[in-house]
């Protein structure tokens, strides 16, 4: 749900996945990674025994998809009036691109809870309330971004929203198969996570409660009392 990387960069991670499944790009890709510095397009064309025209265009892909980054050097040495125009060059980017079918957020669950753990060993707090507290802050940040509704973020961030009569089921769950062995742990965190949304969200007709059923999240959302 959490890992929203549309404010990061403009970019899709399964449009990042698709463009490796073209063979020659996928090898440009491995050879940049594996430099040890940033390489150019003659480099990677004689390296690959590709025309310089075929490098350089999908070195461009790569890079529009964040999968590389861009940067210009001057690999003469020479500086100054006749030095030449900076090569362009390229490196294997910061950005991890994961995709899961349906939609997992492990990542943002391990990172909660390394923050709960770090602080609790600090302050004494047991290390469960300090999840739930960071998981609800994490949930009112959230939650003051969604404009349109704590349902209409649910859809976007992958829950599976549905309704049934008054009451809005979510399909599928974001952290599965932590919630499948740690139940307490892992629910209590979602279950503050979207009270955390809604007590920001402006949406009120709506309160987060524990209902679990196979095949769903842990969570719904009832109407409000």
């Amino acid at each position: 749900m959490f890992v929203d990387h549309s404010k990061e960069a403009p970019h899709d991670d399964l449009s990042a996945v698709a463009a490796l499944d073209e063979p020659t790009r996928r090898r440009l890709y491995e050879l940049v990674a594996r430099g040890t510095g940033p390489v150019g397009r003659d480099e990677a064309a004689q390296a690959l025994g590709l025309a310089r025209q075929t490098a350089a265009f999908h070195l461009d892909r790569l890079a529009a998809e964040g999968l590389l980054d861009v940067v210009y050097e001057r690999r003469s040495g020479r500086t100054g009036p006749g030095a030449g125009r900076p090569a362009k060059l390229y490196r294997r980017s910061e950005r991890e691109v994961g995709v899961s079918v349906p939609a997992r957020q492990y990542e943002l669950a391990g990172q909660l809870l390394a923050d709960a753990v770090e602080e609790s060993d600090s302050t004494g707090e047991p290390v469960r309330a300090v999840l739930f507290r960071k998981a609800a802050e994490l949930g009112e940040r959230l939650g003051a971004e969604a404009a349109a509704g704590v349902v209409d973020l649910l859809e976007r961030h992958g829950f599976e929203p549905r309704r049934e009569g008054d009451t809005v089921l979510l399909g599928n769950c974001p952290f599965h198969l932590l919630a499948r062995k740690h139940v307490e742990t892992v629910c209590g965190m979602n279950l503050h996570l979207l009270r955390g949304a809604l007590a920001t969200s402006g949406d009120t007709g709506y309160e987060a409660c524990l209902s679990p059923a196979p095949g769903r999240c842990c969570v719904v959302l009832e109407p409000a009392s």
